[in-house]
């Protein structure tokens, strides 16, 4: 999302001392250039009034679900239809919640559900309100399921306290829809999640990784104004919204699929476990159990992130590694080995971490030696950090690079 102009945004307001900061951010996307409608919820209209946003917005504002006056001109499920983006600024704790638990008892949580437009929310509430692991999973639910999180922010709140919850200031807000970073407008193949080599028609080999990391990789892209094609093995994950997903089972078909879109790319990044090996003569019919022993024949697959960086013109190519021990020692021969620009490594089959985690940590590597340790944290919080180290990286390569 490079620009608002002629964008039509629909602005949701929920209860929260925050809520005065929407009037200045109806101002803000106007002169943008976008075309506002707003909603506001019930706890909203006791903090601000409702003819503040008609007078900013030049719009009717939208309060109640079934509103006979309203419905008559246009419904709810052609305001959905009608948006473009549907923003919620601020995103109080309860409407994180309602949300998350796919809830539609107001007007604002039944155009989330109804719209096939991107969500983004602008959460503000108390330091403690949204430290509490309740309010945590929502986020990390939200975030899978493709909604944006911009913010909070960090600093002295309302009710006198300090600490993560404030909404983001206006402009700031406006700065991350209208994202003119490096990555803006950059287009990044993303592959994610694990592999199934056939066996037979019913069994496969596999690995367990979740597709978590890929997919929160994709979110945090698309927060940078990236446009993000994913490439993802087998999950239970649905697509985030605004990209493009092709859907592939094997080692071999990923790679067929990511060798036919490359050659269009800025970024590659490889965040899928992708199996080493498959079935060398996988059985056309179901294996019957008889036999005290099975052997299988396994022979190697194609090297997907080695046959990218190998290219004539590779793009910015980074890549993970997994690894039980000596973590850093592997990642660093593998980034040397296949020529990438960038490698993200973690420690699996630990007590905290790795494959179908929550959580992960990662240390990174760069071409060059440089080396970022990023802590244990939730997946969707490491995403953002290490797409910030990534669009560093990305604006620091030559010019030569790039022509």
């Amino acid at each position: 999302m490079n620009s608002l102009t002629y964008r039509q945004v629909l602005l949701g307001i929920s209860g929260g001392i925050a809520a005065y900061k929407a009037a200045e951010l109806t101002r803000r996307l106007r002169a943008a250039g976008a075309e506002v409608r707003v909603v506001m919820t019930r706890a909203a209209q006791a903090f601000v009034s409702p003819l503040t946003f008609q007078a900013l917005s030049g719009n009717p504002v939208r309060l109640d679900l079934l509103d006979p006056a309203a419905e008559a001109g246009m419904d709810h499920i052609e305001l959905a239809r009608w948006a473009d983006l549907v923003l919620v600024a601020p995103a109080s704790a309860d409407l994180m919640a309602r949300l998350a638990a796919g809830m539609a008892d107001d007007l604002l949580t039944t155009l989330s559900l109804a719209t096939s437009a991107p969500l983004v929310l602008a959460p503000a509430m108390n330091q403690q309100m949204w430290r509490h692991p309740a309010t945590q999973d929502n986020a990390r639910r939200l975030l899978e399921r493709g909604v944006r999180l911009l913010g909070p922010a960090t600093g002295e709140q309302a009710c006198g306290e300090t600490g993560p919850g404030r909404m983001l200031e206006p402009v700031d807000i406006l700065r991350a829809l209208t994202s003119t970073g490096p990555l803006a407008g950059r287009r990044v193949l993303v592959t994610a999640g694990p592999t199934q080599e056939a066996i037979d028609p019913v069994r496969y080999v596999g690995n367990r990784s979740s597709g978590r990391m890929g997919y929160a990789l994709v979110q945090a892209l698309l927060g940078r104004g990236a446009h993000v094609t994913l490439i993802s093995g087998p999950t239970s994950l649905p697509a985030p919204n605004g990209v493009e997903r092709v859907v592939v089972e094997s080692a071999l078909d990923m790679h067929q699929a990511v060798m036919a879109r490359i050659p269009d790319q800025d970024l590659f990044i490889a965040a899928a476990a992708v199996a080493d090996y498959r079935v060398a003569d996988p059985a056309r019919t179901k294996i019957k159990k008889g036999q005290a022993e099975l052997n299988l024949r396994l022979v190697r697959n194609p090297d997907i992130l080695a046959a990218v960086a190998a290219l004539p013109r590779p793009p910015f190519t980074v890549g993970f590694a997994a690894e039980t021990d000596r973590v850093e020692d592997y990642a660093r021969a593998k980034l040397q080995a296949k020529g990438l620009d960038m490698i993200a490594a973690n420690q699996v089959g630990g007590a905290t971490g790795g494959f179908e985690r929550e959580d992960n940590a990662l240390t990174v590597i760069q071409r060059g030696g440089r080396t970022d340790r990023l802590p244990l944290m939730p997946k969707a919080a490491l995403a953002v950090a290490l797409t910030d180290l990534i669009e560093e990286a990305y604006a620091a390569r030559s010019p030569s690079q790039d022509s």
